[in-house]
């Protein structure tokens, strides 16, 4: 009723003395103001553009999402400051196409993010033709849904390799008990007859020896792998990282000597007590250090810093090894993937899922040729931290 009345208004607008001119213009603003003040509270980008392109309006969203000024209203055109836009938006063709535009674009500036776009023509008679373009940005949405994929895909994964894994135990096992058996009937023909065995004899039971310790080995490279990619729930405890760094150091000590690899550490005095699973977070390092180990090669420098911010413990590993091509950063945490002829291609994507487990990140930057970092995300407990001394 507001809006017929202020059209009726209108209608008569050559009618109106100069009092109620000023009360409908002061009318007139006071909405705007407040229609202004609704779209920039929306949490969606909001634009206007002709048929040109021409940006004729923007709410604050917009502006943050496409790196707006006002300046550039009335001037500004949208494929051009957008390209990525461009590529979504036919606008040689808006004039006579006025239909709605519904899609999903991934945009590279001013950031990179992921934006489900709608376009809608507006009716303005004998108007020029206007379009508003509502922006959401999708990014947050669109890593969860890739997230659950990816999880749905590891557990299938997860539970096929761990049942050939399974299987594989059981021919080990009868291996391992007939090698014994062997073992038996060898040191019985030993004691029952009274002349040395032959070197053959002799060749035979270190044969069968070396067997038995290959079988024990891939026994426990299997239950390894169970272990390492069976789902199981952190046990969340108060843990001081350096202490877990130390062991894994000392642990990996005598390897990084036979290579000459240095470790610089640069740590504070104290750190943010974080509840963690003390074994899961010991094999991240683990394998961390073992990557960085690989990379370098001979008399390489591996440099452990850390840093606090309001949400986070963060500890950077940085290598100067030969770094990783842009090339493989998609596949990074791929199951069966490794740039090393020897990896499994587990490493990193058992990282990955322990990280998650215990609400943190892994980022990885890499320039190749200059080396690796690898930065482990911890989760503070909360803003006002216990601290505990570093060992």
């Amino acid at each position: 009723m507001k809006n017929d009345h202020l059209e009726r208004i209108l209608g008569k607008i050559e009618d109106l003395d100069p009092t109620n001119l000023t009360i409908l213009a002061q009318r007139l603003a006071h909405e705007r103001r407040l229609l202004e003040a609704v779209f920039n509270i929306i949490q969606e980008g909001i634009l206007i553009i002709d048929s040109k392109g021409i940006i004729e309006y923007s709410n604050n969203i917009a502006n943050q999402m496409i790196n707006l000024t006002d300046k550039d209203l009335g001037t500004a055109i949208l494929w051009k400051l957008v390209p990525d836009l461009a590529r979504s938006i036919d606008f040689a063709h808006l004039a006579r196409d006025m239909s709605v535009i519904s899609r999903e674009i991934h945009m590279t500036y001013p950031e990179n993010r992921f934006v489900r776009l709608y376009m809608v023509p507006l009716n303005q008679n004998d108007q020029k033709p206007l379009f508003v373009i509502i922006l959401r940005d999708i990014t947050e949405e669109k890593f969860l849904t890739e997230e659950m994929i990816e999880a749905e895909k590891l557990s299938s994964l997860f539970m096929l390799a761990a049942g050939v894994a399974h299987e594989l135990g059981n021919p080990l096992n009868s291996i391992n008990i007939h090698l014994q058996l062997i073992q038996r009937l060898l040191t019985k023909v030993d004691t029952s007859t009274k002349v040395d065995t032959s070197p053959e004899i002799h060749h035979v039971k270190d044969s069968i020896a070396t067997c038995v310790n290959e079988v024990r080995r891939l026994d426990g490279i299997i239950q390894n792998f169970l272990r390492a990619i069976r789902p199981t729930q952190p046990e969340l405890i108060e843990v001081n990282l350096l202490e877990l760094l130390n062991e894994i150091l000392g642990f990996q000590r005598h390897e990084m000597e036979n290579f000459g690899i240095r470790v610089e550490i640069v740590l504070p005095r104290s750190l943010p007590v974080v509840r963690v699973d003390r074994n899961q977070v010991k094999q991240v390092f683990f394998n961390i250090i073992k990557n960085a180990i690989h990379a370098m090669g001979k008399n390489g420098l591996l440099k452990i810093s850390t840093e606090v911010d309001d949400d986070y413990l963060n500890i950077h590993f940085d290598d100067n090894g030969i770094g990783i091509d842009e090339k493989h950063f998609s596949k990074i945490f791929n199951p069966y993937y490794s740039t090393k002829n020897s990896g499994s291609g587990l490493g990193m994507l058992i990282i990955q899922r322990i990280m998650r487990n215990h609400a943190g990140q892994v980022a990885i930057k890499s320039i190749p040729g200059e080396g690796t970092r690898v930065t482990l995300m911890f989760p503070l407990q909360s803003k006002q931290v216990k601290m505990l001394d570093s060992p």
